[in-house]
C-alpha cells in the first residue's frame, strides 16, 4: 500500500480547501482527521449504516466509501453547513422539537439526506420518507420521531422551508 501523499484540492461547505492525503484515504477521513469536521460520523465504514453521509454536489453520498481523491473541487457540504452561525437551522429545530434524536450518532447523516429529501420533494409523504431514509439506520428511536421530524419541514406542514 502506498504511502506517498498528495495535495488534494477540494470544495467544502463553498470553501476551496486543500489537504495533503494518500489515494487510499476517504472523504470520511480527510472531513474528520485533516479538516476537522466531525458532524460527519464513523459507523460502519462498510456503507450500510449512513452516519457518515455528506451531500457531493448536493446529493448524499456515503463519505466513508467516497476517496477523497475521486472527489476532485466538487461541492461537498457536511452537516456542519446547516447551521446559521450560531443558530440551528429549522431542519435542525424541527428535530430536535420533535425529539428524533436520541444517543444523536446517526443524526447527522439523517440530517443530510433529509435536507436532499426536502429540496428535491418538499411535499414528500411518508412513504417517499422511508425510502429515501432507508440508507441511514438509527439504534434508538424507532423512527417515528425521525419522519415526524421530516414530516413537520414539508411544505404542507411549512416549518422548515427550504433554503436552497
Amino acid at each position: 500500500m502506498s504511502t506517498s501523499r498528495r495535495i488534494l484540492r477540494l470544495r467544502v461547505n463553498g470553501q476551496p480547501r486543500e489537504v495533503l492525503a494518500r489515494d487510499a484515504d476517504t472523504l470520511l477521513d480527510v472531513l474528520r482527521e485533516q479538516l476537522g469536521l466531525t458532524g460527519s460520523k464513523r459507523g460502519c465504514d462498510l456503507g450500510t449504516c449512513g452516519c457518515c453521509t455528506v451531500q457531493i454536489d448536493g446529493e448524499p453520498q456515503l463519505a466513508c466509501l467516497t476517496l477523497a481523491a475521486e472527489v476532485g473541487e466538487r461541492e461537498v457540504t457536511t452537516v456542519e453547513a446547516l447551521r446559521d452561525g450560531e443558530e440551528f437551522a429549522p431542519l435542525q429545530q424541527a428535530w430536535a422539537a420533535a425529539g428524533a434524536s436520541q444517543c444523536g450518532f446517526c443524526t447527522p447523516g439523517f440530517l443530510m439526506t433529509t435536507d436532499w429529501l426536502l429540496r428535491e420533494k418538499p411535499d414528500c409523504n411518508r412513504e417517499q420518507m422511508r425510502e429515501a431514509l432507508a440508507g441511514n439506520l438509527c439504534r434508538c428511536t424507532g423512527y417515528v420521531k425521525i419522519l415526524d421530524a421530516v414530516e413537520r419541514c414539508t411544505r404542507s406542514q411549512g416549518a422548515c422551508p427550504s433554503e436552497k
